[in-house]
Order: C-alpha cells, then structure tokens, then sequence
C-alpha cells in the first residue's frame, strides 16, 4: 500500500526537468548570473555574496523550480582550456544562456568566436538561446543595440530557433528573472524536439 501511495504522490508532485547550460567566457559573469537567478527564483534562498564568488574551474550546478517545471542549470568555465568540455554536455542541454562581458571591449571578439563555434554544434540545433549582455550596472558598458548586431553577424548559424538578446545585470539581479521565463516558455514549446529528462527523484 505504501508503495502504491508514494508511487501517486511521486507522480502528483514530480516536476519535468530540463537543463540549461550557461556559457560564456570566464569572467562575464555567469556564476553570478547563477547565483542572482536562484536569489530572484527560490524563496528564502540566500544568495552568495558577489565578492565570495570565484572563477569556476569546471562546473557548478543549481536546480531552479519555475512555472510548474524544474530548470537544472549547468555553468561551465570559460576558460579557453575548459571549452572544449562544453561539447560534453550539449546533448542533454533543452537552453543554452550564453553570457557576455558587455564592459570587456577588448575580448568582445573572443566572445563570438566562442559563440559561433558553439552554436554551430550539430547536437544544439533547434534548442532555444538566450545571450545575455551582462554588467549593464556599469556606466560605460555596451547595451543591447552594440552586442546584438555583432552576435547576429552570423544568423545561418542560429537558425530556425527561439532566440533572444537582453540586457541584464547579475550584480544588481536587473533582468535575470525575464529572461529565464522567456527560457522556460520557449523549453515548454520546444519539448517535440528535447523532451524532458526523466526525473526519478
């Protein structure tokens, strides 16, 4: 008997989950990013505080409840060195949110040569993309009209898929929680292509 309640409760409260990748190049600010979605997102989360955060080598992991769906985010390091792990891990992504440093001028290039060479990736076709145009909190910063065009240089590489450029500021928290609501209607609609990951926990 007890089986078969746990069994009806399992099934009454489990979630579909999808993962999201965040990407970027190291320092723009994706474990930040992380850090001020599951603050916005999860009640009575205490974020860490932005001067505790350091450069990931690897991974980090969070899990976010939204809209009746559990989002398993994936931040990878940007490290020139640890991108070549990020392949690894495209198969099972259903979002890609790929981060760029708008106050980093001088690497903007790096940043979508990275990009290119990761969307052009067989196994992320037809997954939605979010690029993030982070550290809008900074004055002299490059907003959404100078990073779009330059990330939509190559759009044969995007494709037919649902994508989206925004400003946002992980410092402050500006704009996280729009875009991963964006994310997760665009995940829901795209399910016929990546559908949720079996959940037995």
């Amino acid at each position: 008997m007890y089986t078969l309640v746990h069994g009806f409760y399992k099934y009454m409260v489990q979630k579909d989950e999808y993962c999201v990748l965040i990407l970027g190049l190291d320092n723009a600010g994706k474990t930040t990013y992380l850090e001020a979605a599951k603050t916005k997102l999860t009640k009575n989360y205490k974020g860490m505080h932005p001067s505790k955060i350091t450069t990931t080598v690897g991974l980090n992991i969070g899990k976010i409840d939204v809209s009746g769906i559990r989002l398993n985010f994936w931040d990878l390091g940007g490290q020139t060195e640890l991108q070549s792990l990020w392949d690894k891990y495209y198969a099972e992504s259903h979002g890609i949110i790929y981060i760029v440093d708008s106050n980093d001028r001088d690497r903007i290039d790096d940043s979508k040569e990275t990009f290119d060479k990761m969307i052009g990736n067989e196994n992320l076709q037809g997954i939605p993309l979010l690029v993030l145009a982070n550290k809008q909190d900074i004055p002299e910063c490059m907003g959404v009209r100078e990073v779009k065009p330059i990330f939509n240089k190559n759009t044969h590489l995007i494709g037919k898929r649902d994508c989206m450029v925004m400003a946002v500021s992980a410092l402050t928290g500006e704009g996280v929680d729009e875009g991963i609501r964006w994310l997760v209607d665009c995940i829901k609609r795209n399910v016929y292509i990546r559908p949720p990951r079996n959940n037995e926990n």
